[in-house]
Formats: structure tokens, C-alpha cells, sequence
């Protein structure tokens, strides 16, 4: 007598022959979220760039800065972010280089979501602990060297 097993495992295919399927909708369907998000940060450069930072009374004041005199890391950001909107490169870099990389850095990163959205590919950014780290000490080297005195060029 044959013994038959009523639960046959099932037999995974090849590893070549997984594919993972497309993210349903049509690709104006899986634009939105990247476009909405494009048009929150344009309207957000819009105003900035239309409300020069630069002049006294139209944006509040950091305040570590004005209760320690202490640069943050975002200390100049706005002024970066109104240099930046009018094609001023240097004076960006001046005002705060950390938010010129941040700008460009959340560019490449959006174009690299648009293009996955548009193939249906999620996007999937995973960040290794190692990263962050280092992310977290850049930020901090930058913030202790500008409010260092040899650091005085990285002041906005």
C-alpha cells in the first residue's frame, strides 16, 4: 500500500522567476503623493523666496541663538533656503551649508521616488544605525565648529 500525502508543500519557483508586481493604478495614479509633496516644498521655496528672510520682522528669531548667541544647526536656513530659491549658490552655501545639502540631498531623493513611483517600484529608504550615527555626528561637528572661533566662515 502507497501512503499519499494529502498536503503537498508547495514548491517555490526560482529566485529569478520572483518578480515584484507593480503597485496598481496607472503611473498618474502613482505620482500623486511624490507631486503633492513636490508642491508643498515649491509653495514653501515660493514663500520664502517672495519674503526676503533678510529683513528684520518677518520671520520670529531662533532662539537658542537669542538667549545664548549660540549658532544652531538651522541658524541662516531661511536665508540659505531664500538664496537658494534665487539661483544664489554661494550665498546659500554661506548663509548654511548644512541646508544647501539637505536641499540638494532631498532633491536626488525625491527624483529617485518619482522615477520608482513611475515604474511602480515602492521607495524604500532604510537607513542602517551606522548611518544615522554618522548623519547625527555630522550635524553635530557642524553645529560645534560654527560656533567655534575658527569656525566663524560657517556663520550665517
Amino acid at each position: 500500500m502507497r501512503c499519499v500525502n494529502a498536503d503537498p508543500q508547495p514548491v517555490a519557483p526560482p529566485p529569478h522567476a520572483v518578480r515584484a508586481a507593480p503597485a496598481p493604478g496607472g503611473a498618474p495614479r502613482r505620482l500623486w503623493i511624490p507631486a503633492a509633496a513636490l508642491a508643498a516644498v515649491g509653495g514653501a521655496f515660493a514663500y520664502v523666496a517672495a519674503v526676503d528672510p533678510n529683513e528684520p520682522g518677518h520671520y520670529p528669531v531662533c532662539p537658542l541663538w537669542r538667549f545664548t548667541g549660540l549658532y544652531c544647526p538651522g541658524c541662516g536656513g531661511l536665508r540659505s533656503a531664500h538664496a537658494f530659491a534665487h539661483g544664489d549658490l554661494a550665498t546659500a552655501f554661506t548663509d548654511n551649508a548644512l541646508a544647501v545639502v539637505a536641499f540638494l540631498t532631498c532633491a536626488v531623493l525625491w527624483t529617485v521616488w518619482v522615477v520608482r513611483a513611475a515604474r511602480g517600484r515602492p521607495m524604500r529608504l532604510e537607513l542602517r544605525p551606522a548611518a544615522l550615527w554618522a548623519i547625527g555626528a555630522s550635524v553635530l561637528a557642524f553645529t560645534v565648529v560654527r560656533n567655534l572661533p575658527f569656525g566663524a566662515w560657517l556663520h550665517p
